[in-house]
């Protein structure tokens, strides 16, 4: 039985980045032999097991093959004879398919190692384009890394796979999993970014890819594409470390301008309500947390208002506060505030 180090925790260490985390790969190993040492079993669809102390996880090498489509339509194999490099080859980018040895000896059958130096996402091969989950994990990483770019053939693969309706059978669950990661990396612009590259945001996020094209006044908006200052007011939140419910808020507040009537273009009277509406049909498609849509529907509702605090009578001014439940929310009031400050710093 030999024990290695795999995956995220192998790829931060040679980047010089602190990895909480650390997942093992067991080569040459059963569930019988991994219980009599002591492990507890906790996978659900393949071999995972917690070490007795440390309660890290040590999954058993395997293999996987493709038996529908979407996240869940695969086959898990898991095996003695599973090799280490068999199961490296069927993660998702090189940087990812590296592995340590138990002397500290490093195992990079793909080349993830100079992938690291070039500052390359790449996929590791054509195992790639059987899981959708993978377009969302790479843009994801493109948000971490800022500074890397896409290898063009992955970039390539990425567009046939959505173009062959791969992503259309993701499960609300998983892309609001990635999608919440994703806004809490260090520029998630990026991942929007990729996806609208490659297609997938217009299907799995369509109200968000509508927003890009449509032009705003540019003296309020310099940037005038309503999509590029979606992008901005989110890596203002992320730049500033506001938590997720800031960040999704951002996503969402000015989803109404992607249907404001051609023939009053630039302007956008009355975007408000119809961002509510279809920031309540975006949460509750990707079934987001209460916390996240609450805060997001108010944003969506009282953005334009709050920017104009300044102007307001006293009396107006309280009628806002109860109608964003101020006085009994004072924490989320002060999450809106700082939503609508993103909004206008981007």
């Amino acid at each position: 039985m030999q024990v290695f180090i795999v995956g995220g925790a192998v790829r931060d260490e040679l980047l010089g980045r602190a990895c909480a985390d650390r997942d093992y790969v067991v080569v040459g190993a059963t569930p019988e032999s991994m219980l009599a040492a002591g492990f507890r079993p906790v996978g659900k669809d393949f071999p995972v097991f917690l070490h007795p102390e440390t309660q890290a996880e040590y999954a058993l090498a395997r293999t996987e093959r493709k038996t529908g489509r979407g996240y869940h339509g695969f086959a898990f194999h898991a095996a003695p004879d599973v090799t280490l490099a068999e199961d490296l080859g069927r993660r998702d980018l090189t940087i990812n398919a590296m592995a340590r040895d138990e002397a500290g000896e490093l195992v990079d059958p793909f080349h993830g190692q100079r992938d690291l130096q070039d500052k390359i996402l790449r996929h590791v091969g054509p195992a790639f384009a059987e899981d959708p989950v993978r377009i969302l994990r790479l843009a994801r990483f493109a948000a971490r890394f800022t500074d890397f770019s896409i290898a063009p053939e992955t970039l390539a693969l990425m567009r046939r796979m959505v173009a062959d309706g791969e992503v259309d059978h993701l499960v609300a669950e998983r892309i609001w999993q990635e999608l919440a990661k994703g806004l809490m990396e260090e520029k998630p612009s990026r991942m929007f970014e990729v996806l609208r590259d490659c297609g997938a945001l217009a299907r799995l996020l369509p109200e968000v890819d509508a927003l890009f094209g449509i032009p705003q006044r540019a003296d309020y908006h310099p940037e005038i594409d309503t999509g590029i200052h979606t992008l901005m007011v989110i890596d203002q939140a992320a730049g500033r470390q506001f938590p997720l419910t800031v960040r999704y808020a951002a996503l969402c507040h000015d989803l109404g301008k992607a249907q404001t009537p051609a023939d009053i273009l630039p302007r956008h009277i009355g975007h408000e309500m119809r961002s509510v509406a279809l920031c309540e049909t975006l949460s509750e498609r990707l079934r987001v947390p209460n916390d996240c849509r609450d805060l997001a529907l108010l944003m969506a509702r009282h953005h334009g208002t709050i920017h104009r605090a300044g102007e307001m009578r006293a009396s107006t001014l309280v009628e806002l506060l109860e109608k964003c439940d101020a006085l009994r929310r004072p924490a989320r009031f002060n999450e809106l505030l700082d939503s609508c400050l993103c909004d206008y710093t981007g």
